[in-house]
């Protein structure tokens, strides 16, 4: 079987991990002739007493990398993963220069503008108003 401290893979555990080929969702979820049939496939590799790795490979080569449901670490599918890690990196390096731009920018404008006076009904209002919450 697997190596030293490995379980012996489950059907839910895997049902997680791979996709139904035709509903194009997680077979954990999937309701349809093809989801059962790929369960029943599961199980019977799991009955031989298969390791998790060594199911998922049999899928693979039954119905297509498309049943796995993350793509593969290596080669060309990394950049499935290092795609969306370098947009954040380039989006987090962008906010850190521009941030204190805007912050300054800010800060220069609002000392440059007086704060608009108030003419004299509105200032009898706020101070009626403020007069009340004391």
């Amino acid at each position: 079987m697997g190596g030293a401290g490995s379980q012996r893979p489950s059907l839910p555990v895997i049902e997680r991990q791979v996709m139904c080929v035709t509903c194009k969702i997680p077979l954990n979820v999937a309701e349809s002739p093809q989801a059962d049939r790929e369960r029943a496939y599961i199980q019977g590799l799991i009955d031989e007493g298969k390791s998790e790795a060594q199911i998922k490979q049999a899928l693979v080569n039954q119905y297509g990398p498309t049943v796995l449901g993350l793509p593969a670490a290596h080669g060309f599918d990394i950049t499935a993963y290092a795609v969306p890690a370098a947009v954040v990196v380039a989006l987090a390096a962008l906010a850190l220069v521009l941030l204190p731009r805007w912050r300054r920018r800010a800060r220069e404008q609002a000392g440059r503008e007086p704060p608009p006076a108030l003419d004299a009904s509105d200032a009898a209002r706020l101070e009626s108003d403020l007069a009340r919450f004391d």
